[in-house]
Formats: C-alpha cells, structure tokens, sequence
C-alpha cells in the first residue's frame, strides 16, 4: 500500500488509509503501508501484520503537504520499493491518490509487473480543487493519463468524483467503493450543549468564511467552535475579528484526542459548507456522533449524508444562516436529523462492511495475477 499521508499526517485520505488498515490487518491480511517521513517520526514501525515503512522527505507541516515535498518522497521511497520488492512477492499494490502515489505504483508494474489499483481522495483529480495544484493538474494531465490507465481499477469513494474522473479519461475503469467510520469513534448518546462545530483543513475552498458571514447579526447563544489549521487561518481569524464575533478558534486537535472527541459528542450542530469535496471523513464523524448537519448540496457531500443533514448551495451564506434558524428554533429536528445521520453511517459506512468490498478486490486481482 502506497499513500503519503498516513497519521498523524494529512487530513481524511490519511483517516481512510488508517482506518482501512486496521480492518485489513483484523482480518489477518499481510500489509505493507509506505509513507512519508516527518521530523522525529519513527522510520518503521510494526502493528501486527501492518508494517509502516517513513522515506524520508522535506515536509514540514502535518495538515498540508506541496508539490516540491511530494517530490522528495516519490525519490526517496524508489529503494526502499525496490528493497521490498526483492524481498517480498506482492499479490496487489493498492496505491492512495493517483499524485504523487500513482507515479510510484506506475514505476512498480512497469519495473516489477506488480499491478496496481488507486483509490483516488479528490485533491489528486483535475478540476476537483479550485485552490490548490490547478495549473500543475493542466500541466501533468498526461501523465495523469499513463497512470490511471495502467491502473487496474480506479476506486472512487463518490459518484461526484467519478464524474470529474471520466471527464478527464472516459475510458478509465473504475467503481465506487465510500470512505468507511469506525462506529465507535463518537457517541451519539452525550449530553448535547448549546455548541456549533466546525472541523476542516483550513482552506479557502472549504467556505468557512462563508459560515462566518452567517453568523453576521445573528443573535444566538451558542458557543462556535473551529477545529483545524491552514493556510486560510489567518484570514479566517481576520474576519472573524472584524466582525466582533466570538469565535473559538481551537487549532489543530489530534484526531484521537480527548478534546476532539468532547467536541463532537457535545455539540448540536456541525456545519461542513466547503464547495469542493469527494467524501469527506468529518462529515462520517459527525454523523456516527450523532449531530444535525448542515452542508453542501452541490458537492459530494450530499451524497454522504442522504437524508440526515440539512442541504445548502455552496458560497452562499444567507442560506446558512437560514440553515442554522431552522435547527436552532426547531431542537426536535436536530434531534431527529442526527438520528437519521447516525443510522445511515451504521447501515452504509462501517469499516467492516466497506473494507469487506475491497478485500474482495483484492481476492479477484490476485486470482488474476496468479493465474497470469
């Protein structure tokens, strides 16, 4: 398994990645996880059949990670791949976001004839992104083609995606298979305070600004609380603080924290607007946690939550705040929404149902490869 981000690094590909694994290695499967170096992390570490192997590279935050530093893993990891693929007779090279991890996993079946499947996170997609690799996506567009093409399947956790994947290469093989929640993770059954929660990578895509707008002469009693670093934190701050609003801007909280999990289990409503997403994991943790939602419904997001959240359009901050009027004033319907969330997370998203599909994958492509 190839992926760059894997905790305490990057954001909800690194939660699927993690959460993935230790359904894998449950059910006794042999995994080999490279990933990413980072200041005083261990180069290796062993957790029952899971081996992570860190290369080296130049990275120097956890929540974001550019290009050039993208660059210095994908060398450093070459021998330490070419190492392991002379010692072991791998079945399957399951890779996570088509860059960087893709070139690697294109240089294993080119070099070694070791096939490979992707699952591709949303920021790895061209025109997924409106803020970040826009121009870099344009200008490697070929060699996005090579990659996916020499996929044997291309795994796309949303419908929303796989559009922007067959825009880019219709011909591309792929299926959806969601992001999986461990059911464990948050209670639903806490104590609710009179709290809002946001939680994201501070981009300005994600549209907490737009949020922020929101709660412009809005008279309420809850205390807001945002969850996450970036680089559009400062600005962020900024208008918060030209706003007068009362904000608590809490940073980056490790995701297995006490304090992360108190916010989640306590708070009433979780509002996600970004205007760009595949399928993401905070809102999974809302939705286990139990909390009425308030998110996009232009994005992939809609398709995470079904029936279980409150929809808006995208940039508009005037329908969020109409959102937020409609669950403050109506408490039964937050508790009703969150019941709803929480049932569909049982029903659809537990790590044991999602990882049983792609052990089944992996099952097929191993037949193949063996019988070839």
């Amino acid at each position: 398994m190839l992926c760059y981000e894997y905790p305490p690094l990057g954001g909800g590909g690194s939660k699927v990645v993690d959460g993935l694994t230790r359904e894998l290695i449950s059910h006794e499967l042999e995994v080999d996880l490279v990933t990413m170096g980072f200041k005083d992390l261990p180069s290796f570490e062993h957790k029952n059949t899971l081996s992570v192997f860190r290369v080296k590279s130049a990275r120097l935050r956890k929540t974001i990670c550019t290009w050039p530093e993208m660059i210095t893993y994908i060398l450093s990891s070459i021998p330490v791949l070419i190492k392991l693929c002379k010692q072991n007779n791998y079945c399957i090279n399951h890779t996570h976001f088509i860059f960087p991890d893709g070139v690697l996993a294109y240089f294993l079946k080119k070099f070694y004839k070791i096939p490979y499947i992707i699952t591709a996170h949303g920021s790895d997609v061209p025109g997924y992104n409106p803020d970040r690799f826009k121009i870099l996506h344009k200008l490697l567009i070929p060699l996005w083609r090579l990659i996916t093409s020499n996929a044997e399947l291309i795994i796309i956790p949303s419908e929303n995606l796989n559009q922007l994947v067959k825009k880019v290469s219709k011909n591309n093989r792929t299926t959806i298979i969601p992001n999986g929640i461990d059911l464990n993770k948050f209670s639903p059954n806490m104590k609710r305070e009179n709290k809002i929660l946001v939680v994201t990578r501070m981009f300005e895509r994600k549209g907490v600004q737009y949020f922020i707008q929101a709660l412009l002469g809005f008279n309420h009693n809850l205390k807001v609380n945002i969850v996450g670093e970036g680089p559009y934190l400062k600005t962020l701050k900024v208008l918060a603080a030209e706003s007068k609003l009362n904000i608590n801007f809490v940073g980056n909280l490790d995701n297995e924290s006490k304090e992360l999990r108190g916010l989640y289990e306590t708070s009433k409503i979780f509002v996600f607007t970004s205007e760009a997403e595949n399928f993401p994991v905070v809102l999974l943790e809302a939705m286990i946690a139990g909390l009425a939602i308030i998110t996009t419904n232009d994005t992939g997001c809609a398709e995470v939550v079904g029936d279980g959240a409150v929809l808006v359009n995208s940039k508009n901050s005037i329908a969020i705040k109409e959102a937020l009027l409609k669950l403050i004033n109506n408490p039964d319907l937050c508790t009703k929404l969150g019941k709803i969330a929480r049932k569909r997370a049982e029903d659809l998203f537990s790590w044991e149902t999602v990882a049983k599909k792609y052990i089944h994958l992996y099952s097929q492509f191993c037949q193949n490869n063996l019988h070839n």
